[in-house]
């Protein structure tokens, strides 16, 4: 199935924000399609790499904005490594994430947006991600405290997740980083 785009009526607002929020110039995408045909989200989600480019180039970006693919983009990289002008489209998917939740259009059935959330406050905590940290605070923001619990002792011991946060990170960088993303309404 495929995003069938009309002619928008935001000419370069949402476009423009994106391309600001992720450093991404996506009037360089050729419409090759290579992206596309690697996808693993396009499939479930009924959009495609190239589709959301060329929405966002139309002025149809409220209508991405409200699309699966935003919050089911796995940012697996695959779209970027098959494009010839190395357009990150995990960037602009970022970006659009942000841009929906700012609009209030986050997907309330599911968790992605607090999944996301807390792994950029791992981040800012501890210098870098700490999956098991934000496992915890995820369970407990979803109240699903016992599901999945079985496959705990196999992370483990297959050392999958650490018990303990990770070291060797600037934490005073990383939190200035992020205290200047604050300054600028990025996060």
């Amino acid at each position: 199935m495929s995003l069938r785009i009309k002619k928008g009526n935001d000419p370069k607002g949402i476009l423009d924000s994106v391309e600001k929020l992720s450093g991404v110039t996506l009037s360089a995408c050729l419409q090759c399609k290579r992206c596309s045909g690697g996808c693993p989200s396009a499939t479930d989600s009924g959009s495609s790499p190239a589709e959301i480019i060329k929405a966002l180039q139309l002025g149809a970006g409220d209508e991405i904005l409200d699309r699966d693919i935003v919050w089911t983009c796995l940012s697996c990289a695959t779209c970027f490594s098959r494009c010839p002008v190395q357009i990150n489209m995990g960037a602009v998917m970022d970006a659009l994430r942000i841009l929906a939740v700012k609009k209030g259009l986050a997907r309330p059935e599911g968790n992605m947006p607090l999944m996301n959330r807390l792994l950029l406050e791992t981040v800012r905590r501890f210098g870098r991600t700490y999956d098991l940290g934000a496992l915890a605070f995820y369970k407990a923001g979803t109240s699903s405290y016992t599901k999945d619990l079985e496959k705990f002792p196999s992370l483990l011991t297959k050392g999958k997740i650490a018990l303990l946060p990770p070291r060797g990170a600037d934490k005073k960088l990383v939190r200035r980083i992020f205290k200047n993303s604050a300054k600028a309404g990025e996060y």
